[in-house]
This record gives structure tokens, C-alpha cells and sequence, in this order.
């Protein structure tokens, strides 16, 4: 028996990185898996697959509230129901303040976080209907903390958490929860792009002396989703090695 057996998991922007390591780990513990990005990756689908779950992907923009709530139509028709949401979906387009043009500003917010609001939205009544249902967003450290040279990336952050603590008050009474996590440093193909030195840095600032990995963030997910956390709503789990403590 697996921890999410029965269950139908929705995750956005999974075509790598978190947003697989979320799925698959879902997928391993019986989850059926729909999950979208703007460009699906075939591999993902098929690695899924193998785990014997139902797959499908969705190739869309998050960040559009029509296309959003078209995706969520099909995914409850094909599925039945959608027991868990992950807002993973987000991008970085970093910048001093007195070198951001407006539209770095507006390509983050609208991507990190207006895509939160629409897959929450589309989602509310299905999970409504349901009495039950967990909203997990991916927010970040630097949506607690900021970051120089991130504002738009920690302001977006900021509000996701915000937002998914306002949506734990709202939906509660329909045994509906909301949580945020908080991941640090991350592995991953963004923070690689980053130059080594950077990198290097980053890792001094950790207690555990480590960059986190996709699978760390994977296993809160999969404890948020599950009823391990039945009685968890409106929190925000760091996940940063120590980094944030």
C-alpha cells in the first residue's frame, strides 16, 4: 500500500527538476499523476509510466487563467477528481532594482505567482465537491527572508505564501488544506547555471554544507500530500539544510 493509493495529484511545471522529483515520487507511492508545462517532456511521461500508474501530460501556459481552467476541465473529466495540487510552476529573471526593466517584473510575478492563483481557482470547486483536497505551493526562503538582486523573484515567493495561508483559512471548512514549502539552495538545472563560484559561496552559508536536491524537496511534498498531514494547514516547511534557521 502506498501513501497516496486512490489519490489523483495535479503538479505544475513538472517536467523537470522539483516538479519530476515530485512526480515521481508521487507516482511511487500510487498517486495518479496529470501534470503540465510549457513544453512536455516525453521522457518524463514515460519514466512516470513505468512506475504503473495512470499519466498524462498537459502542454500549457500556467500562467493564463483560460488555458488553466480549460487544463483542470480535462483533467477532471479524464481523472474523475483531483486530490492534490502542487504550484511548482516558476521562473527567475534576477536583477538589481536600478537595473530591472519592468518587464522582468511583471514575466515573474505573473508566471510564479498569478499561475498559483489560476490552478487554485480551477481547482477550489473540484476539491470543494469532494470535501477534501491539499494545495502544496512551492514557494522559497527568499519569499521569507529576500534576497539581493531577487526582488521580484522573493516578492512573488512572498506572496505565494501568503496566498496559500489566506486559501488554508478559506477552504479549512471544506477539509481542504494549504501549505507552502520553502526550499534553499537547490540542485538543480536553474542553480546550475549559475557560476561556480556562486555556487560555492551558497554552500558556505548552509549548516549542513550541501546543496539540497530535488528528491529532499520531493519527500515534504509527498508528506504534505499524504494524510501523514492531515492535521497540518497554512504552515511553510523550510527546507534549506539549516540555512534559514
Amino acid at each position: 500500500m502506498g501513501l497516496l493509493d486512490g489519490k489523483v495529484a495535479l503538479i505544475t511545471g513538472a517536467s523537470r527538476g522539483i516538479g519530476k522529483a515530485i512526480a515521481l515520487k508521487f507516482a511511487a507511492e500510487g498517486a495518479d499523476i496529470a501534470f503540465t508545462d510549457l513544453k512536455v517532456a516525453p521522457e518524463t511521461v514515460s519514466e512516470l509510466a513505468q512506475t504503473g500508474v495512470r499519466v498524462k501530460a498537459w502542454e500549457s501556459n500556467a500562467a493564463s487563467f483560460e488555458d488553466t481552467a480549460r487544463v483542470v476541465d480535462e483533467i477532471t473529466r479524464e481523472f474523475g477528481r483531483i486530490d492534490i495540487l502542487v504550484n511548482n510552476a516558476g521562473i527567475t529573471k534576477d536583477g538589481l532594482m536600478l537595473r530591472m526593466e519592468e518587464s522582468q517584473w511583471d514575466a515573474v510575478l505573473t508566471v510564479n505567482l498569478k499561475s498559483a492563483f489560476n490552478y487554485i481557482h480551477a481547482v477550489s470547486p473540484v476539491m470543494m465537491r469532494q470535501r477534501c483536497g491539499s494545495i502544496i505551493g512551492m514557494a522559497s526562503v527568499v519569499g521569507l527572508h529576500g534576497n539581493a538582486g531577487q526582488a521580484n523573484y522573493a516578492a512573488s515567493k512572498g506572496g505565494m505564501i501568503a496566498l496559500h495561508k489566506s486559501i488554508a483559512k478559506e477552504l479549512g471548512p471544506r477539509g481542504i488544506r494549504a501549505n507552502c514549502i520553502a526550499p534553499g539552495f537547490i540542485i538543480t538545472d536553474m542553480t546550475a547555471a549559475l557560476p561556480e563560484a556562486v555556487r560555492n559561496e551558497w554552500v558556505k552559508t548552509i549548516p549542513l554544507r550541501r546543496g539540497g536536491t530535488p528528491e529532499d524537496i520531493a519527500g515534504v511534498a509527498l508528506f504534505l500530500a499524504s494524510d501523514l498531514s492531515a492535521y497540518v494547514s497554512g504552515q511553510v516547511v523550510n527546507v534549506c539544510g539549516g540555512m534559514a534557521c
